[in-house]
């Protein structure tokens, strides 16, 4: 039997051997092959990367492809993306052969048809611009498509409809400050306040992203504020959000009708989980408007929330009545295009590098759960519960169908 010394030593002699060198195993990087195709959606000026972004991910060893004059709308040339490593392709059929097709908007049934099949889908989901037969070709060819709408980060929100909420929310208040000016025949009005003057009204509808970025926007110019939402505990949020005690209400008609009669601009920024918008402004309510007051109804993608609320565009985007200038212009972001462009690279260049880093889109679904919420089709197959219903088509829940492969 060994002595407890003997083992000691032997123990110390062991220690003092060359030791197997142990060396940390790393993880299979996937080098990704993206598409960015010019977006043909009525005056969709946004690209999804800008090409810093695409710099950063080429630098990183993924492969970009870019349709010619995708930026231009965003005021980003071809030869910035070629610097920053992409490759020009005239052909969009090429554009659409990529891996990963990364789009603003929904495809066309034309970009649909381009698409071989078994590749991954980034885009806007916009439930009113997808036809059925958009998703049955999803479906059939295979495709993995990915809602960018609902991309959640870590903390739970979602980050692009955040992000376009902000900009939406501003750019309101600048396109009203505009529409209140002399610029086509306002009354002159600057929307804010000075010495001895009396501060602009603004009332607001609606407490989340946009109508907080909104009041925010109006508060720095010097413009009195309220806001009305149904949920206290938004304008709670809000108040707190905005560091001071703004005038929030619960929307009761007959304080919204005051409030509003004595407004010169109101913005609707009313946001529905699913459907039609509320309409909450009658046109009795905005004829009693002061003249030449304005209304921008944010609202109107979900169908607006002012009953006099009818869809403009960016070449026309206002129109009177009852002596109130209407903006009713869907997808405001796009007004402003190198902003939204910038503030998606920075939501997707991340997203693309922790994407190639885990190995692939396919890793990327199974251990990101933010991301993976965002999937309404998975290899060809339905994972939208809202989508299945609407459209009456067989779903599966994701989380289901990957714990079966």
């Amino acid at each position: 039997m060994t002595d407890p010394e003997t083992l000691k030593s032997l123990m110390v002699e062991g220690s003092l051997l060359p030791q197997e060198e142990m060396l940390a195993i790393g993880r299979k990087k996937g080098k990704l092959m993206i598409g960015i195709p010019k977006e043909t959606t009525y005056q969709e000026n946004r690209v999804a990367l800008n090409p810093e972004a695409v710099q950063l991910l080429t630098s990183n060893g993924h492969q970009i492809l870019v349709e010619a004059g995708a930026g231009k709308q965003a005021r980003y040339e071809d030869v910035a993306y070629s610097e920053a490593g992409a490759q020009i392709v005239e052909d969009k059929t090429e554009v659409f052969k990529a891996n990963i097709i990364l789009k603003v908007a929904p495809p066309s049934a034309e970009e649909l048809e381009m698409m071989p099949g078994n590749q991954t889908l980034i885009s806007a989901l916009q439930l009113t611009l997808h036809p059925k037969k958009t998703l049955t070709t999803l479906m059939n060819k295979k495709i993995t498509a990915v809602a960018w709408d609902y991309i959640q980060d870590e903390h739970g929100i979602y980050t692009v409809v955040r992000a376009m909420g902000e900009i939406a929310g501003t750019t309101s208040i600048l396109v009203a400050s505009e529409l209140l000016s002399n610029y086509k025949s306002g009354n002159g009005i600057m929307l804010g306040g000075v010495a001895g003057v009396r501060p602009t009204e603004v009332v607001i509808l609606g407490a989340g992203t946009v109508g907080e970025y909104a009041c925010r926007a109006a508060l720095g110019l010097g413009a009195s504020v309220k806001v009305f939402d149904n949920s206290i505990s938004k304008l709670r949020r809000l108040q707190n959000d905005v560091g001071m005690r703004v005038y929030t209400s619960v929307i009761q008609p007959k304080l919204l009708d005051k409030a509003i009669m004595r407004a010169d601009v109101v913005i609707g920024a009313v946001r529905a989980g699913l459907g039609r918008t509320p309409c909450i402004v009658t046109e009795e309510m905005i004829e009693g408007m002061k003249p030449g007051s304005v209304v921008v109804d944010v609202s109107i993608d979900q169908g607006g929330c002012f009953e006099t609320s009818k869809l403009t565009n960016h070449d026309a985007p206002t129109y009177v009545k009852h002596d109130v200038v209407h903006y009713c212009v869907p997808n405001i972001a796009a007004r402003v295009s190198r902003t939204a462009s910038v503030a998606l690279s920075n939501i997707f260049s991340p997203l693309l590098l922790e994407m190639g880093e885990m190995g692939g889109c396919k890793d990327m679904i199974k251990k990101n759960p933010g991301f993976r919420s965002g999937v309404y089709v998975y290899q060809g197959k339905l994972t939208s519960e809202i989508l299945g219903k609407v459209f009456d088509l067989p779903y599966k829940n994701i989380e289901l169908l990957l714990a079966a492969l």
